[in-house]
């Protein structure tokens, strides 16, 4: 006589390595759209990763291939950037030396654009000060570690006030930029709305040899806020 315990069904489905009546149901599921899908699990796997990169490349990061030279040296022509979409959410806002892509439709044109902050909301930014350099809030701004070797600041002298939740951006290749300078004339003045900005560019992702972290340049740090540059 076997007088060995047997297990119930009970002490089956209590065991910690089985799966619960919801995980079963869950796997049932999965196995019958496999099932019904051509190609079986390849396919509905292809599928699940087409949507979590559909869902990453519309709320988190997406990458933006560089179509002109207006960010020489630093951002050259083919180079494929990823734009980092939660930058400025969860109120956070632009700074002065972010490099944003923003759509300019409306006010660049109907595409998007990559270029560098050199104004925010309240900003009085002048070009040129004696030495040649641009001015915001009183302050000289030092652009030597990223425009383009042999351009100055700017050709198009300019003095502008940046409203409130607005952005003035220049192209680091001044010679070469179609920018808020081109715009001064225009609806908006140049000025890019905060809402249309869709990203800040956070790294250099190919070629390899170009791979690169874009980090906020020091050159804004003593630029003061601008209710202390006209207080």
């Amino acid at each position: 006589m076997d007088t060995e315990a047997q297990p119930t069904e009970r002490d089956r489905s209590s065991h910690p390595d089985s799966p619960g009546p919801e995980e079963r149901s869950r796997f049932a599921l999965t196995e019958r759209i496999a099932d019904w899908l051509p190609g079986g699990r390849i396919v509905l796997t292809l599928f699940v990763c087409l949507v979590f990169l559909l869902v990453l490349n519309t709320f988190v990061v997406q990458p933006f291939q560089i179509p002109s030279g207006s960010m020489e040296q630093g951002l050259r022509i083919g180079d494929r950037v990823l734009v980092n979409k939660l930058a400025y959410r969860f109120g956070a806002q632009p700074r002065r030396g972010d490099v944003v892509v923003f759509d300019g439709t409306g006010y660049f044109g109907a595409a998007d654009y990559v270029k560098r902050v050199v104004g925010v909301g309240g900003d009085h930014v002048v070009c040129c000060d004696k030495k040649g350099r641009i001015e915001v809030n009183g302050r000289a701004v030092d652009e030597s570690a990223f425009l383009y070797p042999g351009d100055t600041a700017s050709s198009v002298p300019f003095d502008v006030a940046v409203p409130a939740g607005r952005l003035f951006v220049l192209g680091d290749h001044r010679s070469d930029s179609s920018d808020s300078r081109d715009h001064l004339g225009s609806p908006g003045g140049g000025m890019i709305p905060v809402g249309d900005v869709i990203g800040r560019a956070d790294w250099i992702l190919w070629p390899s040899a170009h791979w690169k972290h874009l980090t906020r340049p020091s050159a804004y740090a003593r630029v003061p806020a601008p209710e202390r540059a006209h207080g």
